[in-house]
């Protein structure tokens, strides 16, 4: 699956330091707004000890990882849904990812220019949300004025698709945000079809050291449910080359902030990972939670998924701790799983197929 997530902001938040540090991309972090225009684009692995220790029991030749496009979308201000700062343009690349990661200042190093009066990342969320809520009205008025008109036929489908938009604008226009709302399939149906910005899943990444972010606004997030990290990223870039234990050797946590990112970034797109291990290599796989064994298959190849037989399955750990497959067969932890298993987050998966 090809996965990508855009890094919104205002502007001269952190978005390209961020992004740099990420991928190791070079990329123009001039310190004024707007030095981003076309959006940097930079794919980046996501951390998993366990295609590495798999590789080291069945000595595969080589080791692939699940892997995100991460998307640096140039800042955004107030009414950039009408274009200002150039918004019309930036939100359009934000309509083409997955999911956002917001990045949120809480530094307050004077020498970088703000285009706030004051550091305070929940009104930087609230000028986020608002140009998105509003770009997402103009969207689903546009689609609701068209539907009208097909529905002024009798057309039954135009019909419902009126009243679903009807909701969407309503909820819009009371300011919320739709990924946020509970939906039934064929109203999310209409959400993905019409890529709405709002609709996305979403990080909140307040940028500063845990000393900068007032323990009001930290509650703030908690107690609103948003999914957030607190991340110092000017450190993080400059600690970004080190090795687990030269960070250990720093009194720096071994696990960076960036690939607890990387990983919150996977899981909140609802994916998990299976693996298939061999001698030829070991692979981390993509799928939706809630995939079944031949949709699995289709993930390594189609011919698999609709040659599908069965699948031998073992959780990694179990593998690991077996000392290989046959020594696992032997305990008995191999299982022979049907059309209507679900795959688990870990399972090492084996197809067998009739293509």
């Amino acid at each position: 699956m090809s996965l990508s997530i855009g890094i919104v902001g205002l502007p001269n938040v952190g978005k390209s330091t961020l992004f740099q540090t990420l991928t190791r991309k070079e990329v123009d972090r001039a310190n004024y707004p707007f030095c981003t225009i076309d959006p940097n684009v930079g794919v980046v692995v996501v951390p998993d000890s366990r295609v590495e220790k798999l590789a080291s029991l069945t000595n595969s030749a080589k080791k692939v990882y699940t892997a995100i496009e991460f998307v640096d979308i140039a800042g955004l201000v107030k009414d950039a849904h009408r274009g200002e700062g150039l918004g019309n343009k930036f939100l359009s690349h934000i309509r083409e990812t997955d999911a956002m990661i917001y990045v949120l200042r809480g530094f307050a190093n004077k020498k970088i220019i703000s285009t706030q009066n004051n550091i305070d990342p929940i009104a930087e969320k609230e000028i986020l949300d608002t140009e998105l809520i509003l770009k997402d009205l103009e969207t689903a008025t546009k689609i609701w004025d068209k539907a009208q008109k097909e529905a002024k036929t009798g057309n039954k489908k135009s019909l419902e698709k009126l009243e679903i938009l009807e909701k969407i604008k309503i909820l819009l226009s009371q300011g919320k945000i739709l990924a946020e709302e509970n939906f039934d399939e064929a109203e999310k149906n209409i959400l993905r079809e019409y890529q709405f910005l709002t609709d996305k899943p979403r990080l909140y990444l307040l940028n500063g050291g845990k000393g900068e972010i007032a323990p009001e606004i930290i509650q703030t997030f908690i107690k609103r449910d948003w999914p957030y990290l607190v991340i110092d990223v000017k450190n993080e870039f400059e600690a970004g080359d080190l090795s687990g234990e030269e960070r250990a050797s720093l009194s720096l946590p071994k696990q960076s902030g960036l690939d607890i990112l990387i990983q919150k970034s996977y899981s909140l797109l609802n994916l998990i990972t299976f693996l298939t291990t061999g001698e030829d290599e070991t692979r981390a796989w993509t799928i939706p939670k809630g995939s079944t064994a031949p949709q699995a298959g289709g993930a390594i190849h189609t011919d698999f998924e609709k040659n599908f037989i069965r699948a031998e399955v073992i959780d990694w750990q179990d593998l690991l701790n077996s000392g290989g497959f046959a020594k696992a067969r032997e305990k008995g932890l191999l299982r022979l799983e049907g059309k209507e298993y679900i795959v688990r987050d870990g399972d090492v998966i084996t197809i067998r197929h009739g293509a």
